[in-house]
Order: structure tokens, then sequence, then C-alpha cells
């Protein structure tokens, strides 16, 4: 019975927003690593403001949200994102956007991202599920690679479609059907990375 317990607790942990070290209106949603080959580092998420924007360091991957950030309709989501050192391995870091429920086991929104060796990705989450929309496959040449690169990350919501820019130029076009595209938009960084992102923000197209 207590085994069932300590698994039961460890679930409800991998859910629990951590909102400690993390700048006024903004919330943390740490999402640990549950596998045992591909653990997180050791200490704890910092997330803040730093020269006009914000710097995480993430030792675990996380959310980064404020809940008045929400948008609908058409609009151009970016933000750059400098890579300033990794913690092993390449992991992906970028935008999300369409949320609802950060804070809950329901969970949901849309990321796009890119790592150290030049790829970039598109997925969805809902719950403790991911899908994968689309991915560039293997290095891009619109993604700067390698670290201390920066990469100007957008996202155009727009009629019926949602295009993917990195750097000015768009890797991908997805259609809007079936996909959420209104709700709260923020970033994720994955775990053992430290990053530094600039520009974020939302404009109405």
């Amino acid at each position: 019975m207590k085994r069932y317990v300590f698994v039961a607790v460890l679930a409800l942990l991998a859910i629990l927003p951590l909102n400690a070290q993390a700048p006024k209106g903004w919330k943390v949603r740490v999402d640990r690593s549950m596998s045992a080959s591909d653990p997180d580092a050791a200490g704890d998420i910092k997330f803040m403001e730093m020269g006009g924007g914000f710097h995480a360091m993430n030792p675990k991957a996380a959310v980064y949200w404020n809940p008045a950030n929400t948008a609908g309709g058409n609009y151009a989501l970016k933000g750059t994102f400098k890579l300033i050192k990794t913690m092993g391995h390449s992991e992906y870091y970028g935008l999300i956007f369409g949320g609802s429920d950060l804070e809950g086991a329901g969970q949901s929104y849309i990321y796009f991202m890119v790592e150290e060796g030049g790829t970039w990705l598109i997925k969805s989450r809902s719950g403790s599920s991911t899908s994968q929309i689309a991915s560039s496959g293997g290095p891009s040449e619109a993604v700067k690679a390698g670290t201390m690169s920066a990469n100007a990350l957008e996202v155009h919501v727009m009629g019926d479609k949602i295009d993917f820019l990195v750097n000015g130029k768009v890797v991908n076009t997805t259609p809007k059907s079936g996909l959420k595209t209104d709700g709260v938009y923020g970033i994720r960084i994955n775990h053992m990375l430290e990053v530094q992102i600039d520009g974020f923000g939302l404009s109405k197209m």
C-alpha cells in the first residue's frame, strides 16, 4: 500500500506548479523527468528579468507564463532565444501558445522550439500526452546552431493557417483546423539548459 501511495505522490508532484524564482505576475510549472536514462540535473529552476528580457536556468524542464498574457484571433507571437549553455546534451526551448489549464492536470498548449543542433520541433500537449505536429527532421538552414546562438522564433496565426518562422524564414505552415490557438502564451525551456529570452511579445495581425 505504501508503494502505491508513494507513486501517487510522485505523479502529483509532476503536475504541481512551482511559483518560486519568477518575476511578479509570472507562473512556473515544472515538468520533471520521469526517465531514469534522462534524469534532471540538481538544483532549482530560476526564471528572472534580465537585460530587458528574461533569463531561465533550467535543471528541470519548465513552462513560464503570465495569466494576463492571452491571445485570440489573428496574431503574431515572437521571442529571441539565446542559448547560454547546456548541461550535458541538446534539449529544446521556445514558445508556447493556445494554452489553457496550465496549472492543472488538463494542461493544453502548442509549442514551437529549437535546439543546439540546429533542428526545430512543433508539438501539442494535452494533459500528460504530447503529439508531434511537425519537425525539421535534421538540422535546418534557418536555425543557428551551437552554444551562444540566438534564434528569433515567430508564430503567425492567420485565418485558417499557422506559419512558424525562425530568423525571419517560414519553416512550416500548418492548417489551423483542429488546433486550439486562442489562449495563454508563454515560454518553454527543457531541462539542463540556460537561456536568455529577448523581444518576447505579441502583436495583432
